[in-house]
């Protein structure tokens, strides 16, 4: 007959303070580097191109001349600033309506299109800003401002998203392609109170946290349930607008620790003493859990 081996069990209750500081709530999700302007220049009517005036890899601007033509009529000119990266006709030719005579791209004025989770968008504003970051380049940072928000989402395996446009405000060395992470604040609160969101229950239509404090007899630790209310939050850190003050201590969910003879651990959250019921800690927090509905601590 085999017989179990052997196996210490601890549990340990960790509590943290109540912090007062700037909570931030942010949206992020990943996208490309496009130019703002990347778009074929046409003829309008059927003409004999007189002069090609660009090349290609040339920079122009706004309203510069490109091509004229033998009857003296208007020319083409460039619909805005940017590089002509190919030119698709030259002199003699008889244009129609709809030829392509030169593309333009503009590579100093940049934009992200990042893809936004149907439950996170409601949050998501032209004008909102945004940071940054670029995976060639990790150590710089980047800002912008959303810039459009679409108003049809796509569906791929049950889930919608939506496109959330995102100018970038200083390109700087960015190029056309790479990738990028964008995080847009969607909320933020200044000397706000907040604990970690582990740290509240729901129980019924109630919000509630254990709060560690001396004994009345100064001996050890008593616990305190009691209830809250909550405001903004994000994945990890959810604002407490009543309830608590600032430096209290509050209790996260128990971390029970078993060992065997063969030295594998095993860890699971347990529940704090004086809850029965309700939903979970965190209940009703974090973001869509799905596309990046995320959130972070401000500074204080």
């Amino acid at each position: 007959m085999l017989k179990g081996k052997s196996q210490a069990a601890t549990t340990r209750v960790a509590a943290v303070a109540v912090q007062k500081g700037k909570l931030d709530v942010k949206v992020s999700a990943s996208g490309s580097i496009q130019s703002v302007t990347n778009t074929d220049v046409t003829a309008d009517t059927s003409k004999v191109v007189d002069e090609v005036l660009v090349s290609a890899n040339e920079d122009v601007t706004a309203g510069q001349k490109l091509v004229t033509f033998t009857d003296g009529s208007d020319p083409i000119t460039a619909p805005a600033d940017g590089t002509i990266t190919s030119v698709g006709v030259k002199a003699a030719d008889h244009l129609t309506p709809g030829k392509v005579v030169a593309h333009l791209t503009n590579y100093k004025q940049l934009q992200t299109v990042i893809q936004v989770d149907e439950l996170d968008i409601p949050k998501v504003q032209v004008g909102q800003t945004v940071s940054i970051k670029a995976s060639s380049y990790p150590d710089e940072a980047f800002t912008g401002k959303v810039t459009a928000v679409a108003k049809e989402g796509t569906v791929s395996n049950g889930v919608s998203t939506f496109d959330v446009t995102i100018g970038i405000d200083d390109a700087k060395s960015l190029k056309v392609g790479m990738t990028a992470e964008a995080s847009i604040l969607t909320e933020s609160k200044d000397n706000a109170l907040y604990v970690p969101v582990a740290a509240v229950r729901t129980q019924g239509n109630e919000k509630v946290v254990l709060v560690q404090a001396s004994s009345s007899d100064g001996s050890g630790t008593a616990v305190q349930r009691k209830v809250v209310k909550t405001g903004i939050h994000n994945e990890d850190y959810v604002e407490i607008t009543e309830g608590l003050t600032e430096g209290e201590q509050v209790q996260l969910p128990a971390v029970v620790a078993t060992t065997g003879n063969n030295t594998r651990q095993g860890m699971r959250q347990g529940g704090m003493s004086g809850f029965g019921g309700g939903s979970g800690f965190g209940g009703g927090f974090g973001g869509s859990g799905r596309t990046g509905g995320t959130g972070t601590r401000g500074g204080q």
